[in-house]
């Protein structure tokens, strides 16, 4: 074994146990998450469900089919939950790891991309809450009449908003990935320009897959993609810009 290579293997082995170390406080500090929104997970549900009580008749009950669903609803509530409220911890740990490492210039890069995709990411969810959620349900629900009236499961709505939020929130990345692929030189804008239309269709196939199977949720996944997307060349097209420096 050379010189070298006696040198390498300490360090190989201190950044694994500081990997190491800054993992294990993310899930310790994850887990103490959970358990303290799970005091609050009934007042955090009665918010989620607000989208689908607004679109019910007055006093119409929230029902639970199996004696664990409200647990298991609640437990599930502070799993998600916990994973935004422990974020900016999880986040330090991992710049705290990797940010050594880095330039002054890939520093600032890599905190404007996951400054943007935050931010992009509770956006598409507050689409999907406060837009796309009263919309599916008023217009389901209103197919309820006299003799057929909507009673709700807490654990099946529950799943509907995760699925939808996730699915939101993660359709709102597309400007991130558009402006990555060219800042990376995978792609230029001139081929994106140009493959349009497979984007709409693949708009189309993507929110197919992550909504429900009807044509309200997505077509309203699919026409916000499309739009980030014409978003995301925009940006890609300002930033490529030349710098044109003053004449002194």
């Amino acid at each position: 074994m050379t010189q070298n290579e006696n040198k390498q293997e300490p360090s190989i082995l201190s950044h694994l146990h500081e990997l190491r170390r800054r993992f294990k406080i993310a899930v310790i500090t994850y887990v103490i998450g959970v358990f303290v929104l799970m005091n609050f997970s009934s007042v955090i549900f009665d918010f989620i469900s607000m989208p689908l009580r607004a679109a019910l008749p007055p006093n119409t009950p929230l029902i639970f089919l199996n004696a664990p669903d409200v647990f298991f609803t609640y437990l599930k509530i502070a799993l998600v939950l916990s994973i935004f409220a422990t974020a900016p911890i999880t986040f330090y740990q991992a710049w705290a790891f990797v940010a050594p490492g880095l330039y002054k210039h890939e520093k600032q890069a890599f905190l404007g991309f996951f400054l943007s995709s935050l931010c992009l990411l509770f956006a598409g969810g507050a689409f999907a809450f406060y837009i796309v959620f009263p919309i599916i349900f008023e217009f389901f629900l209103g197919f309820s009449s006299d003799t057929i009236q909507a009673m709700p499961a807490i654990k099946e709505y529950l799943s509907l908003v995760i699925k939808l939020l996730f699915a939101f929130g993660i359709s709102f990345q597309v400007p991130i990935v558009v402006i990555t692929l060219v800042k990376l030189g995978i792609v230029d804008i001139a081929d994106l320009t140009a493959k349009r239309r497979y984007v709409i269709v693949w708009a189309f196939i993507f929110s197919a897959v992550l909504t429900p199977p009807d044509i309200i949720s997505q077509v309203l996944l699919a026409v916000p993609m499309y739009c980030l997307f014409e978003v995301g060349i925009m940006v890609a097209r300002y930033l490529e810009r030349p710098v044109t420096k003053s004449s002194s």
